[in-house]
């Protein structure tokens, strides 16, 4: 049987159907989901357009498409809509992210004209966490930051992405407004946390995303010369106990899978490994 199948930009009114699709997989879609129950699906609130691909008039996948490009339980015949979709209007994205099946599927279709890339990271296993830790004892001294030390958290977070992603936030167009007005609202909004010694940041985390199904640690950082110490076990173990309590009733994250020392950090604190994800940078 055929199957008639299209593809278009979401508008406001598709918002509920948009909604359904993402919080049919609370934990992989945590990121677009939060953004989505903010701004709706307005582009300029968005930030970015969402693609939905229909098929017998239903809406099955979605792609989001700002300065991520994010497939969302998005099928083969639906991730080939997308590409061709992106070839169309060109590269302008600063990555391409999502669930390691898709995503793989989206950059092979995408790479020839897209590529070569700055950084493949194929396999970036997806942990979750349901409980807190019941054999990591949680620091104490891991806080919220408050909303009077953004002079304090921003270098550790610069640092932070830096190593990460190996360039610097700052160093974009806008001298790094963004990444500043990101901090400042994670800070505001109650979801960075650290600890602090002598106006230094020793260890810090955020809640990056946060829905009602679930919300997703990122920016995990130790000052290196407080490394080795199981700070960063003490410290996931506070932060997790901050986000169950607070957020949601699951907690995620994803990691690169080279970092081994971090991925059996985690498994100690009590995260599970559920899935991967994929992250192409430019």
């Amino acid at each position: 049987m055929l199957t008639q199948t299209s593809t278009r930009v979401l508008e406001p009114a598709d918002l509920g159907a948009a909604l359904a699709v993402l919080e049919s997989a609370p934990v992989e879609n945590a990121f677009v989901t939060a953004r989505v129950q903010i701004a709706g699906l307005d582009p300029w609130r968005l930030g970015g357009e969402m693609w939905g691909w229909y098929a017998d008039g239903h809406l099955r996948s979605l792609c989001y498409s700002g300065a991520n490009l994010v497939p969302i339980c998005a099928t083969p015949e639906a991730v080939r809509a997308f590409a061709d979709r992106a070839r169309r209007i060109g590269r302008r994205c600063s990555s391409i992210v999502g669930p390691a099946g898709p995503t793989g599927q989206l950059w092979r279709l995408l790479e020839p004209g897209w590529g070569p890339a700055r950084d493949v990271r194929a396999h970036q296993p997806l942990m979750v966490a349901d409980a807190p830790s019941t054999t990591v004892t949680a620091d104490p001294l891991v806080r919220r930051v408050r909303k009077d030390e953004m002079e304090v958290i921003m270098p550790a977070c610069v640092a932070m992405f830096t190593e990460e992603v190996g360039i610097s936030p700052m160093s974009g167009g806008d001298g790094g407004l963004l990444y500043q007005a990101r901090v400042a609202e994670l800070v505001g909004s109650g979801r960075s946390f650290a600890r602090i010694e002598d106006g230094r940041v020793v260890f810090k985390a955020e809640i990056g995303a946060a829905t009602r199904q679930a919300c997703q640690i990122q920016g995990v950082w130790v000052a290196p010369e407080h490394r080795g110490r199981g700070l960063s076990e003490t410290g996931m173990a506070a932060v997790l106990q901050y986000a169950l309590a607070d957020v949601a009733p699951l907690v995620s994250l994803y990691v690169n899978d080279y970092n081994t020392p971090a991925r059996a950090a985690y498994r100690r604190v009590g995260f599970d490994e559920v899935g991967a994800f994929m992250s192409v940078l430019f």
